[in-house]
Protein backbone atom coordinates (compact mmCIF):
# COMPACT_ATOMS: atom_id res chain seq x y z
CA UNK A 1 0.00 0.00 0.00
CA UNK A 2 0.92 3.68 -0.75
CA UNK A 3 2.22 5.65 2.26
CA UNK A 4 -0.49 6.06 5.19
CA UNK A 5 -1.09 8.11 7.62
CA UNK A 6 -3.46 7.25 10.81
CA UNK A 7 -5.37 10.21 12.50
CA UNK A 8 -6.51 9.81 16.07
CA UNK A 9 -8.25 12.27 17.71
CA UNK A 10 -8.43 13.54 21.44
CA UNK A 11 -10.26 16.55 23.16
CA UNK A 12 -9.04 19.31 21.35
CA UNK A 13 -5.87 17.86 19.01
CA UNK A 14 -5.68 15.10 16.39
CA UNK A 15 -2.51 12.39 16.92
CA UNK A 16 -0.70 11.46 13.52
CA UNK A 17 0.94 8.47 13.12
CA UNK A 18 3.26 8.04 10.11
CA UNK A 19 6.29 5.32 9.60
CA UNK A 20 5.70 4.32 13.66
CA UNK A 21 6.36 8.27 14.18
CA UNK A 22 3.94 10.24 16.29
CA UNK A 23 3.14 14.32 16.33
CA UNK A 24 0.30 15.94 17.89
CA UNK A 25 -1.28 18.54 15.00
CA UNK A 26 -1.96 22.03 15.27
CA UNK A 27 -5.30 23.02 16.97
CA UNK A 28 -6.69 24.26 13.74
CA UNK A 29 -6.18 20.41 11.84
CA UNK A 30 -8.99 18.83 12.68
CA UNK A 31 -11.67 16.63 10.45
CA UNK A 32 -13.65 19.32 9.33
CA UNK A 33 -10.90 21.08 7.74
CA UNK A 34 -9.53 17.73 6.42
CA UNK A 35 -12.57 16.56 5.01
CA UNK A 36 -13.05 20.26 2.81
CA UNK A 37 -9.64 20.24 1.75
CA UNK A 38 -8.94 19.68 -2.00
CA UNK A 39 -6.19 17.55 -1.06
CA UNK A 40 -6.80 16.00 2.34
CA UNK A 41 -3.58 14.14 2.06
CA UNK A 42 -1.51 16.85 1.10
CA UNK A 43 -3.28 18.94 4.20
CA UNK A 44 -2.41 15.52 6.26
CA UNK A 45 0.97 15.51 4.97
CA UNK A 46 1.75 19.12 5.46
CA UNK A 47 -0.14 18.70 9.29
CA UNK A 48 2.41 15.90 9.83
CA UNK A 49 5.46 18.05 8.84
CA UNK A 50 4.60 20.94 11.20
CA UNK A 51 3.30 18.70 14.16
CA UNK A 52 4.88 18.66 17.38
CA UNK A 53 6.69 15.08 18.02
CA UNK A 54 4.32 12.69 21.37
CA UNK A 55 5.15 9.35 22.39
CA UNK A 56 1.33 8.56 21.22
CA UNK A 57 -2.41 9.22 20.88
CA UNK A 58 -4.47 10.37 23.43
CA UNK A 59 -7.45 9.43 25.31
CA UNK A 60 -9.57 8.81 22.25
CA UNK A 61 -12.55 10.79 21.07
CA UNK A 62 -15.25 9.92 18.39
CA UNK A 63 -13.61 10.14 14.52
CA UNK A 64 -16.30 12.93 13.88
CA UNK A 65 -16.94 17.11 13.53
CA UNK A 66 -19.89 17.57 11.84
CA UNK A 67 -20.12 14.61 8.97
CA UNK A 68 -22.79 12.93 8.33
CA UNK A 69 -22.48 9.54 8.42
CA UNK A 70 -24.41 6.84 5.51
CA UNK A 71 -24.54 3.42 4.72
CA UNK A 72 -24.98 1.27 1.87
CA UNK A 73 -27.11 -2.16 2.54
CA UNK A 74 -27.02 -5.47 0.23
CA UNK A 75 -24.00 -4.81 -1.49
CA UNK A 76 -22.73 -8.78 0.09
CA UNK A 77 -24.31 -11.95 -0.75
CA UNK A 78 -24.17 -13.30 2.73
CA UNK A 79 -25.91 -9.68 3.63
CA UNK A 80 -28.63 -10.07 0.85
CA UNK A 81 -29.16 -13.42 2.24
CA UNK A 82 -29.81 -12.47 6.02
CA UNK A 83 -32.38 -9.55 5.12
CA UNK A 84 -34.26 -11.81 2.93
CA UNK A 85 -34.54 -14.60 5.70
CA UNK A 86 -35.41 -11.75 8.28
CA UNK A 87 -38.14 -9.89 6.36
CA UNK A 88 -39.76 -12.93 4.66
CA UNK A 89 -43.17 -13.10 6.93
CA UNK A 90 -43.05 -8.93 6.82
CA UNK A 91 -43.26 -9.88 2.85
CA UNK A 92 -40.19 -7.76 2.13
CA UNK A 93 -37.74 -10.42 0.91
CA UNK A 94 -38.22 -9.55 -2.52
CA UNK A 95 -37.11 -6.62 -2.14
CA UNK A 96 -33.58 -7.42 -0.86
CA UNK A 97 -32.98 -9.75 -3.52
CA UNK A 98 -33.94 -6.97 -6.58
CA UNK A 99 -31.51 -4.33 -4.89
CA UNK A 100 -28.49 -6.76 -4.41
CA UNK A 101 -28.38 -6.84 -8.86
CA UNK A 102 -30.02 -3.36 -9.67
CA UNK A 103 -27.75 -0.51 -10.74
CA UNK A 104 -28.84 1.74 -8.14
CA UNK A 105 -27.76 1.04 -4.30
CA UNK A 106 -29.14 1.34 -1.01
CA UNK A 107 -28.07 4.16 0.49
CA UNK A 108 -29.31 5.29 4.13
CA UNK A 109 -28.66 7.97 6.81
CA UNK A 110 -26.83 6.07 9.71
CA UNK A 111 -25.80 8.30 11.87
CA UNK A 112 -25.50 12.24 12.68
CA UNK A 113 -22.16 13.28 14.81
CA UNK A 114 -23.79 13.03 18.13
CA UNK A 115 -24.99 9.34 17.63
CA UNK A 116 -21.44 8.06 16.79
CA UNK A 117 -19.61 6.44 19.45
CA UNK A 118 -15.87 6.91 20.25
CA UNK A 119 -13.31 3.84 20.06
CA UNK A 120 -13.56 1.93 23.03
CA UNK A 121 -16.58 3.70 24.33
CA UNK A 122 -20.19 2.32 24.28
CA UNK A 123 -22.76 1.08 21.26
CA UNK A 124 -26.21 0.96 22.03
CA UNK A 125 -28.91 -1.62 21.37
CA UNK A 126 -32.60 -0.57 21.34
CA UNK A 127 -35.07 -1.18 24.41
CA UNK A 128 -37.95 -2.12 22.15
CA UNK A 129 -35.59 -4.93 19.99
CA UNK A 130 -34.75 -8.77 21.08
CA UNK A 131 -33.06 -9.22 17.96
CA UNK A 132 -29.29 -6.75 18.04
CA UNK A 133 -25.99 -7.55 16.21
CA UNK A 134 -23.25 -5.63 15.10
CA UNK A 135 -22.24 -5.06 11.34
CA UNK A 136 -18.21 -4.67 10.68
CA UNK A 137 -17.76 -2.46 7.86
CA UNK A 138 -15.75 -0.68 5.74
CA UNK A 139 -15.87 2.98 6.03
CA UNK A 140 -14.93 5.13 3.13
CA UNK A 141 -14.08 8.66 4.32
CA UNK A 142 -14.86 11.26 1.58
CA UNK A 143 -14.44 15.05 1.32
CA UNK A 144 -16.95 18.11 0.31
CA UNK A 145 -16.18 18.02 -3.57
CA UNK A 146 -16.60 13.77 -3.12
CA UNK A 147 -13.53 12.15 -3.11
CA UNK A 148 -12.21 9.29 -1.72
CA UNK A 149 -9.18 9.69 0.73
CA UNK A 150 -9.42 7.31 3.60
CA UNK A 151 -10.83 4.92 5.44
CA UNK A 152 -12.21 3.31 8.56
CA UNK A 153 -13.64 0.97 10.46
CA UNK A 154 -17.34 0.91 10.95
CA UNK A 155 -19.65 -0.96 13.76
CA UNK A 156 -23.28 -0.58 12.46
CA UNK A 157 -25.58 -1.33 15.21
CA UNK A 158 -28.41 -2.89 13.56
CA UNK A 159 -32.17 -4.36 15.12
CA UNK A 160 -32.83 -6.80 12.90
CA UNK A 161 -36.44 -7.74 14.31
CA UNK A 162 -37.30 -3.96 14.12
CA UNK A 163 -36.12 -3.97 10.08
CA UNK A 164 -37.43 -7.41 9.11
CA UNK A 165 -40.91 -6.82 10.68
CA UNK A 166 -41.52 -4.10 7.73
CA UNK A 167 -38.70 -2.93 5.76
CA UNK A 168 -40.09 0.55 6.38
CA UNK A 169 -39.27 0.53 10.13
CA UNK A 170 -35.33 0.56 8.77
CA UNK A 171 -34.28 4.22 9.72
CA UNK A 172 -35.45 3.14 13.54
CA UNK A 173 -33.31 -0.40 13.23
CA UNK A 174 -30.57 1.52 11.96
CA UNK A 175 -30.37 4.95 13.33
CA UNK A 176 -30.51 5.88 17.08
CA UNK A 177 -28.69 7.06 19.71
CA UNK A 178 -25.10 5.46 20.15
CA UNK A 179 -26.08 3.24 17.20
CA UNK A 180 -22.78 3.70 15.42
CA UNK A 181 -18.78 3.64 15.81
CA UNK A 182 -15.84 4.39 14.15
CA UNK A 183 -12.01 4.13 14.53
CA UNK A 184 -10.29 3.44 16.06
CA UNK A 185 -8.12 5.55 13.95
CA UNK A 186 -8.92 7.80 10.24
CA UNK A 187 -6.22 6.25 7.69
CA UNK A 188 -5.41 8.64 4.81
CA UNK A 189 -3.72 7.83 1.88
CA UNK A 190 -4.39 7.53 -1.77
CA UNK A 191 -5.13 4.39 -2.26
CA UNK A 192 -8.22 2.10 -1.13
CA UNK A 193 -8.02 -1.40 0.80
CA UNK A 194 -6.40 -4.53 -1.57
CA UNK A 195 -9.42 -6.85 -2.08
CA UNK A 196 -8.29 -9.25 0.15
CA UNK A 197 -8.30 -6.92 2.87
CA UNK A 198 -9.87 -9.20 5.82
CA UNK A 199 -12.79 -7.78 7.67
CA UNK A 200 -13.07 -9.91 11.30
CA UNK A 201 -15.37 -9.39 13.90
CA UNK A 202 -14.86 -11.34 17.45
CA UNK A 203 -18.00 -10.40 19.97
CA UNK A 204 -16.78 -11.23 23.73
CA UNK A 205 -19.05 -12.08 26.39
CA UNK A 206 -17.78 -12.67 30.13
CA UNK A 207 -14.31 -13.04 28.74
CA UNK A 208 -15.54 -16.47 25.98
CA UNK A 209 -15.68 -15.67 22.73
CA UNK A 210 -19.72 -16.15 21.59
CA UNK A 211 -19.51 -15.10 18.18
CA UNK A 212 -16.46 -14.78 15.33
CA UNK A 213 -16.26 -14.56 11.37
CA UNK A 214 -14.43 -12.80 8.51
CA UNK A 215 -15.11 -12.03 5.17
CA UNK A 216 -12.87 -9.91 2.17
CA UNK A 217 -13.56 -6.88 0.81
CA UNK A 218 -13.32 -9.23 -2.72
CA UNK A 219 -16.96 -10.12 -1.90
CA UNK A 220 -19.14 -6.98 -2.21
CA UNK A 221 -20.93 -6.67 -5.42
CA UNK A 222 -20.10 -2.95 -6.19
CA UNK A 223 -17.04 -1.31 -7.15
CA UNK A 224 -16.09 0.87 -3.91
CA UNK A 225 -15.48 4.41 -5.78
CA UNK A 226 -19.54 3.61 -7.46
CA UNK A 227 -21.05 3.57 -3.79
CA UNK A 228 -19.20 7.12 -2.41
CA UNK A 229 -20.78 7.96 -6.43
CA UNK A 230 -24.16 6.98 -5.61
CA UNK A 231 -24.03 8.84 -2.63
CA UNK A 232 -23.07 12.24 -3.61
CA UNK A 233 -25.52 11.73 -6.92
CA UNK A 234 -27.54 15.03 -6.43
CA UNK A 235 -26.75 15.55 -3.05
CA UNK A 236 -24.17 18.07 -1.17
CA UNK A 237 -21.72 17.38 2.11
CA UNK A 238 -20.56 20.60 3.27
CA UNK A 239 -18.54 19.09 5.86
CA UNK A 240 -18.32 15.70 3.90
CA UNK A 241 -19.38 12.09 5.04
CA UNK A 242 -18.50 8.63 6.08
CA UNK A 243 -20.21 6.01 4.42
CA UNK A 244 -20.38 2.28 5.43
CA UNK A 245 -19.93 0.05 2.61
CA UNK A 246 -21.80 -2.87 3.83
CA UNK A 247 -21.25 -6.18 5.45
CA UNK A 248 -20.17 -9.40 4.56
CA UNK A 249 -20.17 -10.94 8.14
CA UNK A 250 -23.72 -11.72 9.65
CA UNK A 251 -24.35 -13.97 12.71
CA UNK A 252 -26.63 -16.97 13.14
CA UNK A 253 -30.38 -15.87 13.19
CA UNK A 254 -30.39 -17.36 17.17
CA UNK A 255 -27.44 -14.24 18.22
CA UNK A 256 -28.48 -11.54 19.53
CA UNK A 257 -26.20 -8.79 21.75
CA UNK A 258 -26.32 -8.66 25.50
CA UNK A 259 -25.37 -5.70 27.46
CA UNK A 260 -21.68 -5.68 28.14
CA UNK A 261 -20.95 -7.59 25.11
CA UNK A 262 -17.65 -6.38 24.00
CA UNK A 263 -17.11 -5.88 19.84
CA UNK A 264 -14.22 -5.83 18.16
CA UNK A 265 -13.71 -5.65 14.51
CA UNK A 266 -10.18 -5.23 12.66
CA UNK A 267 -9.41 -4.17 9.29
CA UNK A 268 -6.04 -3.70 8.66
CA UNK A 269 -3.83 -1.12 8.27
CA UNK A 270 -7.01 0.52 10.43
CA UNK A 271 -6.28 -1.65 13.31
CA UNK A 272 -9.40 -3.28 16.06
CA UNK A 273 -12.22 -0.81 16.62
CA UNK A 274 -13.67 -1.85 20.26
CA UNK A 275 -17.07 -0.90 21.84
CA UNK A 276 -18.72 -2.53 24.80
CA UNK A 277 -22.81 -3.02 24.53
CA UNK A 278 -25.03 -1.17 26.70
CA UNK A 279 -28.96 -0.61 26.53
Amino acid sequence: MASIYRLYPSAGFITIEHDGSHVKAAASFGFDALFTASDPLATTTAAFAAGTPVEGPGEPTPLIEHQEVWAAGVTYFRSRTARMEESKDAGGGDFYDRVYDAPRPELFMKATPHRVAAPGGAVRIRKDSAWNVPEPELTLAINAAGKVFGFTVGNDMSSRDIEGENPLYLPQAKSYALSAALGPCLVVTDELPSPDTVIAIEIIRAGETVFSGDTKIDQIKRPLLSLAEWLYRDNEFPAGAFLMTGTGVVPDDDFTLLPADEVRITIEPVGTLSNIIIQ
